[in-house]
């Protein structure tokens, strides 16, 4: 039996997803596997949610994560909170040697044969101390930050020191010249031995097409953006908000949208008209309305893929995994609207390639939606050459890395 220790950063829902693609295919590469999960908040919950009759393998560990503010993390509470307790938070000197401690008894108590860490660079630490194989799953190393936040370098250079203790680095992003992160790498020489670009860790099930929704038979034939609220709660207050200071703009009385709030909550599903009347999604179908928004709680998977492939743009936040799901998968041009450094370096990199464009304020959102639909042929030629080198089965190569890690351990 092999023992896979799995350690999944709560923050966001990228880590997450990423390594449940992952378990999909594992067994397909090693024979006879336990895996044993370990993370807090809605990512224990989700685990607990996916495998209920697995809870002996599910392991609560407190991570620390950035402090909550009203778009995204607060960085001025976030700092306070470093020798402070704050909401219900311990100072975050303490919470760092609290988790580490909680880890290491993991370790030693199930005596894993391998560990594969996704954003939490603590374990991989922890696994070199006791001898254990780790992969580190990324897409981020050295982030070029914005000049108002060079005072996180420090920070930054000690998180790089405890990812470079991992065995294997693997970027989920396409080889260069086509690594979407390029600009949140930034490899230095003595780790690029470890470092193997495996591709985006995309869902490569097809769907099973069932009878078209009210939604999706209202949107047929119509010209749209598609606006993506992602996130925990807020960044996505926070997106909602910037959407709405855009969609205020006359440019905007005219440019038809859904936005999908990721929320599982039906009340918030609603058409607008040009004239501000509200009706039902179902109501809008049945009189044939000539709408101008959409709003949407919660997308089936089937719809997702309909919206994505009926719009003419999306929206982002400039999240990792979504970008390569849009750019990749679905060929379309996306604007950004970032939240993160992370995300402001990857939006750049795609407008640098002529397959999107970087927006910091509403202005720059309205100039950003003009010009794609100004050289849309150009957008899509250059998404064609960028869709032709997306590697999408990540999640395979990565497998592959663990069979290999795990035979010659034998």
């Amino acid at each position: 039996m092999v023992k896979i220790g799995e350690f999944i950063y709560p923050w966001g829902s990228g880590h997450y997803s990423r390594m449940m693609r992952l378990n999909s295919v594992l067994p397909d590469y090693v024979e006879e596997l336990e895996i044993h999960y370990s993370s807090k908040d809605h990512v224990l919950k989700k685990l607990l949610e996916q495998f209920p009759d697995q809870k002996d393998k599910i392991h609560e560990i407190l991570m620390p994560t950035p402090i909550d503010g009203e778009f995204g993390p607060s960085i001025s509470r976030s700092l306070f909170n470093f020798l402070v307790p704050l909401d219900n938070n311990p100072p975050l000197v303490q919470q760092i040697a609290s988790y580490l401690k909680q880890e290491a008894i993991l370790y030693q108590k199930e005596k894993f044969d391998l560990v594969i860490n996704d954003g939490d660079v603590g374990s991989n630490a922890i696994a070199k101390n006791q001898g254990v194989p780790s992969i580190f799953i990324t897409n981020q190393f050295r982030p070029h930050l914005l000049t108002s936040r060079i005072y996180f370098y420090p920070s930054l250079f000690y998180l790089t020191k405890q990812m470079s203790k991992a065995t294997k680095i693997v970027v989920a992003d396409s080889p260069p010249p086509y690594t979407m992160c390029e600009y949140n790498l930034n490899f230095p020489n003595y780790v690029k031995d470890k470092v193997e670009y495996v591709g985006h860790f995309t869902n490569g099930k097809s769907l099973d097409k069932k009878t078209k929704s009210k939604l999706e038979l209202l949107i047929e034939n119509e010209k749209f953006g598609y606006w993506m609220r992602t996130g925990n709660k807020s960044t996505n207050d926070g997106t909602g908000k910037r959407y709405n200071e855009i969609f205020r703009q006359d440019y905007m009385k005219n440019e038809k949208r859904i936005i999908s709030h990721a929320r599982d909550n039906p009340s918030i599903d609603r058409v607008v008209d040009k004239d501000g009347k509200i009706y039902s999604i179902e109501e809008a179908l049945d009189k044939k309305v000539d709408w101008l928004q959409i709003d949407v709680g919660f997308l089936t998977e089937q719809e997702k893929d309909t919206v994505l492939n009926l719009c003419e743009y999306a929206v982002v936040n400039g999240s990792h995994t979504v970008m390569g799901e849009i750019l990749g998968g679905k060929k379309k041009p996306i604007l950004g609207i970032p939240v993160y450094d992370e995300h402001v370096n990857q939006i750049k990199w795609a407008q640098e390639k002529g397959i999107g464009m970087l927006a910091d304020n509403t202005k720059q959102a309205i100039d950003g939606i003009k010009k794609i639909k100004q050289d849309y042929d150009i957008f899509l030629d250059n998404l064609e050459d960028f869709s032709a080198h997306f590697v999408r089965n990540g999640a395979q190569n990565a497998a592959k890395i663990v069979q290999e890690i795990i035979e010659n351990k034998k």
